[in-house]
């Protein structure tokens, strides 16, 4: 696998990752009783941008090794019980 087959692919796992974790401990401004004026109760009150963006980059790494270890060992689509021969 080249190089900018591996970034590019970091990259994706990076991105669909991000959106898995982004949801994960957010409490709304109406939870915390703390409505700023002009924004919707339901935006976040703490959104902790920063520990998602290290979790997301930490937990695509770990995919990321899983699938480049399945790409590079040679594993293909027949292996998996759902699409090997019959």
């Amino acid at each position: 696998m080249s190089i900018g087959s591996s970034v590019a692919l970091y990259f994706i796992i990076w991105w669909l990752t991000l959106f898995a974790v982004l949801p994960w401990g957010i409490r709304t401004q109406e939870e915390d009783g703390k409505v700023v004026p002009g924004s919707a109760s339901s935006a976040p009150a703490r959104p902790l941008l920063l520990r998602k963006l290290v979790v997301t980059t930490i937990l695509a790494a770990v995919l990321f090794s899983g699938v480049y270890y399945m790409l590079t060992a040679g594993f293909t689509l027949d292996d998996l019980p759902a699409y090997g021969p019959k």
